[in-house]
């Protein structure tokens, strides 16, 4: 229907109690987004908006805002509500399945929309406005978008390795876990052992958040009495710092460590020493880590590459900025999930105590469900 751009269109006057369900319904989370979407233009002309104003923040069309107005003033709010059919809800085309995953992996500013993300509401609206689909709900679109495998996830940030041989320490890294996995055949010079090392740390002395299990109850300021234990907000660290040295196993599937004070190249050789007794003389054996200054063999110190020479060790460097390639990063996040989560040890000699019980029950249970399920969340290499 063409009527004069002159018209001024608004909605007739509303009483408290239908502003209140006009309210609730552009608040809820669930149901119709066709009546959503009528509900949200009456409010805005409600609240004295023009049609014109209402298309732009609305993203439809001045004639579409203009028929559901006229539409509420004449039938009130059985218009807002879309006149369907009885029976079960039609499913979906796999056409139109594949449409809705490709816009929600989509960015909306691809769309130009002034939107960083998409949210329940503005992608159901998109998809209704672009005739993509006829009508959806807010609950039946996240179920449509769990069983195609699209979840709402955090943005994290990725910083781009400047190393120059990135390429080629990547290359060996990766054949060296081909080696451990056992997809390749290791040549008859390289190491048959592999072993993940890093340092974890600094080891601070002070609470660390975490969750428990706790009994349900009311809100109660004193910390002794409350539902679930509580961690002091004020501490002091006057104790220093320690290092945990650690390194993977990936051919026995086991994590070794030890605490120190300091981390240098002669705690660094030192640990080298430990895991090298670990194997007969003859295995060759390879210590994949990053590039911090104690791993290097630098011109004024060669020790590092004088000790591996003499001892039948290879010693794998990642490249810069790369740390997710060391696979012992996902055994850090175990450790910290299980053993330093929720914790407020009053000195280093308890922290390292649980570091290395830890330690202990995680080469006697490998296998336990919780930490494979973490291990391969974390594990990217």
């Amino acid at each position: 229907m063409i009527r004069p751009v002159a018209e001024r269109v608004r909605v007739r006057e509303i009483d408290p109690d239908e502003g209140q369900k006009l309210l609730r319904i552009v608040r809820r989370s669930s149901g119709s987004v066709v009546t959503w979407r009528r509900a949200q233009m009456v409010l805005l002309s409600a609240q004295g908006m023009t049609p014109t104003k209402i298309a732009e923040v609305t993203f439809t069309s001045e004639d579409r805002v203009r028929d559901v107005i006229h539409n509420f003033n004449t039938d009130g709010f059985t218009s807002l509500y879309p006149k369907y059919s009885g029976g079960r809800p039609r499913k979906f085309t796999l056409p139109e399945r594949r449409e809705i995953k490709k816009i929600a992996k989509s960015r909306p500013s691809e769309h130009q929309l002034p939107f960083s993300t998409w949210s329940l509401s503005k992608l159901g609206e998109f998809l209704v406005a672009e005739g993509v689909v006829d009508d959806i709900s807010h609950e039946g679109l996240r179920v449509l978008l769990r069983e195609e495998g699209v979840s709402f996830q955090r943005l994290k940030t990725w910083k781009t390795s400047t190393d120059p041989n990135y390429e080629v320490k990547k290359a060996r890294v990766e054949h060296l876990y081909a080696i451990a996995d056992g997809q390749v055949r290791p040549e008859t010079d390289e190491p048959t052992v592999i072993f993940c090392m890093d340092e974890f740390g600094p080891l601070n002395l002070q609470p660390r958040p975490g969750r428990m299990w706790a009994g349900i109850g009311g809100k109660n300021t004193d910390p002794k009495r409350g539902p679930r234990r509580r961690l002091r907000a004020t501490y002091t660290r006057t104790q220093g710092v320690r290092h945990l040295l650690a390194a993977y196993d990936l051919n026995r599937d086991r994590l070794y460590g030890h605490v120190k004070v300091t981390k240098n190249r002669t705690t660094f050789l030192t640990f080298c020493r430990y895991l090298r007794s670990l194997y007969p003389p003859d295995v060759r054996i390879a210590i994949i880590c990053d590039n911090y200054s104690p791993h290097l063999t630098t011109r004024v110190d060669s020790r590092v590459g004088d000790w591996a020479t003499a001892n039948n060790v290879e010693i794998a460097y990642t490249p810069t900025n790369s740390s997710w390639l060391n696979r012992i990063e996902a055994q850090f996040t175990a450790l910290r999930y299980f053993a330093l989560d929720g914790t407020d040890h009053r000195n280093h000699r308890a922290q390292a105590s649980m570091i290395r019980r830890y330690i202990i029950w995680r080469n006697n249970h490998a296998h336990d469900q919780q930490l494979r399920r973490i291990v391969d969340r974390a594990n990217v290499a």
